[in-house]
């Protein structure tokens, strides 16, 4: 996200402001938003405040969107992911939608935390399914929190690639339990084919679902449990690809997260807690490339072993037989595989 060109005597003047508290869903121009203050959407879903990460050493705030109807503090999106406030007295983040119309998180020294790049816009507002929105003065939405989302992808947000650019959102997993700062798995779509969904670590692919064969056209569903059924579509137009999914009416919240270690999981609030219905990848023959060239997981035996293919056999039988016996259950040696020389019997 690009930062807004804000003069610093322009920043520093509306610092000096006595700073309203937002009562409602959104902020207009002159308002703004410090911590200690919330805003909450219409229909008390989600909240935009600042938080810090319990074991963050010295203090770090951030501004984000979290569950408001849940006990748990659950962050679903974060601001200034890369450009954290320091909590003293001396560092004091605001968030302001200025009376030249930018949205802006700065330091109360001026400095620039995070803003999106947009035209003059009259209001920002949180929706009730999570999305924080800026309107213009005619009602368009000009900038949307649902197209850059962090770790977490929530019931109506679209993961997508464009056709035109070759470019789309990932979630990105935080670095930590307790660091939202980028982390190094990412999940999206791949750029290059638009029919495969990835999860990467770093540049490296690591996990990949098969290709769209264009029969999910209108949409499939999912059994989540009992009460919940997730509906998803995949939508090909003549602009973009993209993967979205919604919930049945009365179900509790869910949402697909990618975890620090690399998880994409689908988890549900049960009572007093996040439980995971699903995650990927499931078991090692869900791992990219997992069993080398010329190999295969047979995730059918009661362990998931690496085979070679008809033709081909394991480099080195030690090093298999050292892997496996070093690795363990479910996890039996990789089948770096070569070519015989002679024919297979």
């Amino acid at each position: 996200m690009e930062l807004s060109a804000i003069p610093y005597a322009t920043v520093l003047l509306l610092v000096l402001l006595p700073p309203p508290c937002s009562s409602n869903d959104r902020l207009v121009p002159g308002e703004v938003l410090s911590p200690g203050s919330t805003i909450v959407s219409d229909g008390g879903g989600f909240t935009l405040g600042f938080f810090s990460p319990s074991n963050s050493t010295p203090s770090k705030l951030y501004l984000g969107i979290w569950y408001n109807d849940i006990p748990q503090r659950t962050v679903v999106w974060v601001a200034n992911r890369e450009t954290p406030a320091t909590n003293s007295t001396s560092s004091v983040p605001t968030l302001l939608l200025s009376n030249s119309s930018n949205l802006v998180l700065i330091n109360n020294d001026g400095r620039v935390l995070w803003a999106p790049n947009t035209p003059p816009a009259a209001t920002a507002v949180l929706l009730n399914t999570g999305n924080l929105v800026i309107r213009s003065t005619n009602g368009t939405t000009v900038w949307q929190s649902f197209d850059h989302p962090t770790d977490t992808f929530l019931p109506g947000m679209k993961i997508r690639v464009s056709y035109k650019t070759h470019t789309g959102e990932r979630t990105v997993s935080w670095k930590g339990p307790d660091d939202p700062s980028p982390g190094s798995f990412s999940f999206g779509i791949d750029p290059t084919a638009f029919l495969q969904t990835f999860i990467w670590n770093g540049t490296l692919p690591m996990s990949r679902t098969p290709p769209w064969t264009g029969y999910l056209v209108n949409g499939g569903q999912l059994q989540v449990n009992s009460s919940i059924i997730l509906y998803l579509a995949i939508v090909s137009n003549e602009e973009e690809f993209y993967v979205t999914y919604s919930l049945s009416d009365g179900s509790s919240r869910t949402r697909y997260v990618l975890t620090f270690s690399g998880e994409h999981r689908l988890e549900t609030w049960r009572s007093s807690a996040w439980a995971v219905d699903g995650k990927w990848p499931a078991n090692i023959c869900s791992r990219y490339g997992y069993c080398g060239p010329y190999g295969y997981c047979d995730n059918t035996e009661a362990l998931p072993t690496c085979k070679c293919l008809d033709g081909f056999e394991p480099t080195s039988l030690e090093d298999w037989k050292m892997a496996s016996s070093l690795r363990g259950a479910g996890e039996r040696g990789r089948c770096d595989a070569m070519m015989v020389s002679w024919p297979c019997r």
